[in-house]
């Protein structure tokens, strides 16, 4: 355990920004799949709402500087070109 009070209060904010980080991370997630669970189903529209809905999302997740742009652009990339395909088919 930590002796200074800078280090405890390290401590506390490590532990508040990983609560944070993990929340995000799995709303990546659960974003993410969402969309490809709609991209398995062959539901073009579904697919859609869920794509424009990740959309935002990422992109917000971007603005609090929480992942970079460019792995923001790659992950509604790679949804937009599944989307794409199942429009296509």
């Amino acid at each position: 355990m930590a002796h200074h009070k800078s280090a405890k209060k390290r401590i506390l904010q490590t532990a508040v920004k990983t609560e944070r980080n993990r929340y995000y991370r799995t709303r990546i997630k659960n974003i993410t799949k969402a969309v490809l669970e709609a991209v398995e189903k062959n539901d073009k529209t579904a697919a859609a709402e869920a794509f424009k809905f990740a959309n935002q999302q990422i992109h917000s997740l971007v603005s609090k500087g929480f992942i970079k742009k460019s792995t923001a652009s790659r992950k509604i990339s790679r949804l937009h070109k599944r989307v794409n395909a199942v429009e296509a088919a």
